[in-house]
């Protein structure tokens, strides 16, 4: 009777376009075609196209290494979806981290903390991060990394409040607080400075920061290192 029920309410959120697998497999699709695919190389879907023809064009198209049935299944359904707004709206308010991604600063897997997950699009390529004191690092000492800063297209960091991606130059950042990140003490970013406020009544913290304020004393003092500015 329970399987009768269930298998009622799953067909009656379908018919009504609200399926919860919706959101899952849309997330899966476009970090399968981030860390698996050439993204010039898939190809164009609409709404109207099948799955199964789709998921023909992807295995056509030699765009993609290392896809299982399931990977192929996702991929499919985001590039079926990817330009339809009222579901691409649920992957646009995330940071969406592909599993092997490493931070370029501290080696740490990033998708384990998808709180704290910053991202830099640099040219042709988005590097991820553990959090903003090590995205601010790479981005302050470029000197230490190969990369050429004139390149960055975008960078996004994680309201810590809604875990939406922000731009990190509007963002407002609280330090000295008692929250900690996987890194230790963080520079922990939100939308709005009111967030910002409100978080410093709950968990305490010196100050409230803007992007362009945030200085390499600053950073390495997080890390409780002297840093000299010249």
């Amino acid at each position: 009777m329970k399987r009768v029920i269930w298998g009622v309410l799953f067909i009656a959120i379908i018919l009504k376009g609200e399926t919860p697998l919706e959101p899952l497999m849309l997330n899966k699709g476009r970090k399968v075609a981030t860390a698996l695919c050439d993204i010039k190389k898939l190809p164009k879907a609409q709404v109207n196209d099948s799955l199964e023809s789709i998921s023909k064009a992807i295995k056509a198209s030699g765009a993609c290494v290392g896809l299982n049935s399931s990977r192929v299944k996702a991929l499919s359904y985001f590039l079926k979806f990817k330009n339809n707004s009222k579901r691409e709206s649920t992957l646009s308010k995330k940071i969406a981290v592909p599993n092997g991604a490493k931070c370029p600063v501290c080696g740490m897997f990033v998708s384990k903390y998808p709180k704290w997950a910053s991202e830099m699009i640099i040219g042709d390529k988005i590097y991820y991060f553990d959090g903003v004191k090590d995205m601010m690092k790479f981005y302050i000492f470029d000197g230490d990394f190969h990369y050429e800063r004139n390149k960055i297209k975008k960078i996004l960091v994680t309201d810590y409040y809604t875990l939406e991606a922000i731009p990190a130059k509007m963002a407002y950042y609280v330090i000295g607080s008692k929250v900690y990140g996987p890194m230790g003490n963080e520079l922990i970013p939100f939308k709005s400075e009111k967030e910002a406020k409100n978080f410093i009544k709950d968990h305490e913290g010196d100050k409230i920061l803007h992007f362009n304020q945030i200085t390499p004393k600053i950073v390495m003092g997080l890390d409780g290192i002297e840093y000299n500015e010249k």
